[in-house]
């Protein structure tokens, strides 16, 4: 087995993809596998390959970066579309599909812009807000009484 491997080998290599060895070269060029591990080292073959799939990883990403700008765009016309027949909508009758039409646009447009669309709150805070905001805690903790805190008072402005 001591024939000369060709140029194509490497492309040959490369296409067998993660299971790609070098034995698989020197059986289909009825080679041997250490002189298809020398031409691998003189011709770079690893580094080749490690830059050919960073390449291909980089052109994946641009590719889908360009749709997920091709399909927000999409969305925002869209959104902006059903704001505008909801207004329309509303300057001839004050109706529950144009106030929906319009919401529905403008929520869409909100997330595609990745704004907040609905406002949360920890419930866990709320509770401690409010209870802060009501009850006076007396003590040091062991005997701790707690009372509800007195009213505020509120300007009469009127």
């Amino acid at each position: 087995m001591n024939r000369r491997i060709p140029p194509d080998a490497f492309s040959f290599y490369f296409s067998l993809g993660p299971k790609r060895s070098f034995e698989a070269v020197a059986k289909k060029y009825e080679a041997s596998k250490r002189g298809v591990a020398e031409v691998a080292k003189r011709e770079q073959w690893k580094e080749r390959i490690a830059s050919l799939e960073a390449r291909a990883r980089a052109a994946a990403d641009e590719k889908a970066l360009e749709t997920l700008e091709a399909m927000n765009e999409r969305h925002l016309k869209e959104a902006r579309f059903l704001q505008s027949k909801g207004i329309e909508r509303l300057k001839d009758t004050l109706d529950s599909v144009a106030v929906k039409a319009v919401t529905a646009g403008i929520q869409l447009e909100r997330l595609i812009r990745g704004q907040a669309t609905e406002r949360t709150e920890n419930l866990e805070h709320v509770i401690r807000r409010e209870c802060d905001r009501w009850l006076v805690r007396d003590g040091d903790g062991a005997d701790e009484t707690i009372a509800l805190a007195p009213a505020a008072e509120e300007d009469d402005a009127d």
